[in-house]
């Protein structure tokens, strides 16, 4: 069932003690808005867990600094950033799949598994809605919340360079800005530093990379031989995933990052009027218009020409 924005703000301040939920291979919006959103009912007196199924890298940890988790069993699950249960991986989706009350989203794939969904697709990350929550609930915006809320809104915007950006992601940004929130230290965390070990996976990804369809489709292939060459791992690939469509003449850029269990995870960052949803859409996967992703069980070879017949009948529509 979809609810509104101040349906949502009356479940969280009507209620007390939450799970808060965020999805597998986490980003700045899911850990922004969980954690903005916790500091939020905390200051309310609600009592308040935050779980991941990966674990936190360290450039999100700042988040998570100074909140009081609490423990026992919840009593009202909530999902941040979640389209689809699966994202909760594999052990939260059995333990919570079927239990959450509210789903807090902006993709419009979402699959209303929730028993309550706040659903606004026209936001450009999670972060502004609960922006929009916080202000209703008239909760003060703190600086450290200012600063979580304008992680979410960045990383999720590409540093407000994608076509997801919006007037209101920049007048949201600003009010965060004057609310306190750390917006240098945070760009220069997320887009102006590498690790001498990403900088080296960097350099094996790019040299790999393969063009199809004159140009219009290129592809970046993440093995797990390649984090053993260059001591890199899972958690700095994200960056990656913008760097096929960055390429001149390339409408549909593809990451494809194997799993230590087999198959690929499938980054697909689109140009234009491409829409990347549709091709994660087919595949079992889904996401926005300009970036989505899925997940192909297949071997490397089987899983691109599969990946590749999907991007093709886009390119052609």
């Amino acid at each position: 069932m979809k609810i509104t924005l101040r349906e949502t703000a009356d479940y969280l301040l009507n209620n007390d003690n939450f799970l808060l939920l965020c999805h597998v291979s986490p980003d700045g919006d899911t850990v922004g808005s969980a954690c903005a959103l916790a500091r939020a009912l905390i200051s309310n007196g609600k009592s308040v867990r935050i779980l991941c199924g990966d674990k936190f890298t360290q450039e999100y940890l700042f988040m998570l600094e100074g909140i009081e988790m609490s423990e026992g069993e919840p009593e009202h699950i909530v999902a941040v950033d979640i389209a689809v249960p699966s994202l909760l991986g594999d052990e939260y989706e059995g333990l919570y799949g079927d239990k959450v009350e509210l789903c807090i989203d902006h993709h419009s794939t979402n699959s209303l598994y929730a028993q309550r969904v706040c659903l606004e697709p026209d936001s450009a990350s999670a972060a502004e809605i609960v922006y929009l929550l916080l202000r209703m609930m008239q909760v003060e915006i703190t600086p450290i919340i200012a600063s979580c809320l304008y992680c979410g809104v960045s990383t999720d915007t590409g540093c407000f360079r994608f076509s997801n950006t919006t007037v209101r992601t920049f007048e949201i940004a600003a009010e965060l800005a004057k609310a306190g929130a750390d917006y240098y230290n945070i760009n220069q965390a997320f887009f102006e530093t590498k690790t001498r070990t990403y900088a080296a996976l960097e350099r094996l990804t790019l040299e790999g990379m393969k063009f199809y369809f004159d140009g219009q489709c290129a592809i970046i292939t993440i093995t797990q031989e390649m984090y053993a060459r260059t001591g890199s791992d899972e958690s700095e690939v994200t960056k990656l995933a913008n760097l096929p469509r960055q390429i001149e003449g390339v409408k549909v850029g593809v990451m494809m990052r194997e799993l230590k269990d087999g198959g690929f995870k499938c980054s697909i960052r689109t140009h234009g009027e491409i829409d990347a949803s549709q091709i994660a859409g087919r595949l079992g996967g889904g996401g926005h218009a300009g970036a989505a992703a899925c997940t192909i069980n297949l071997t490397k070879g089987k899983a691109t020409n599969l990946l590749l017949k999907e991007v093709q009948a886009e390119l052609e529509a």
